[in-house]
């Protein structure tokens, strides 16, 4: 809506981990209660993904080497947030997760469930 800024009420995160640490983070979002949606908790998907970057010089990458491209296949987590608790959920996942910088996208949802 061009003019106008909407409320959202729910967001989306995807996040991106190494496939060894899923276990994990989803343990860390069900203590945030991220994917509760109606009478269901821990509702979350994920799927294989193939990332690629490039450490930079003064990083301290957990994967990969300072200075060269970096390809591994990772999980991409998608777990549906209340807006109310995106900011304590984000904190639980950085918390968390493995990476210096963490891959973490939070998107918008105009809607859920229908």
């Amino acid at each position: 809506m061009i003019g106008r800024i909407m409320e959202f009420y729910y967001f989306k995160l995807e996040i991106f981990i190494p496939k060894n640490n899923l276990f994990q983070m989803r343990e860390c979002l069900r203590q945030v209660d991220a994917g509760h949606l109606g009478n269901y908790d821990c509702a979350l998907s994920y799927s294989i993904v193939k990332s690629t970057w490039r450490p930079l010089e003064g990083s301290n990458p957990y994967i990969g080497e300072e200075g060269k491209l970096h390809e591994e296949e990772e999980y991409k987590i998608e777990v549906t947030v209340e807006a109310a608790k995106l900011d304590e959920t984000l904190s639980a996942i950085k918390a968390c997760h493995p990476y210096e910088e963490p891959g973490i996208n939070v998107i918008p949802l105009y809607k859920i469930g229908l």
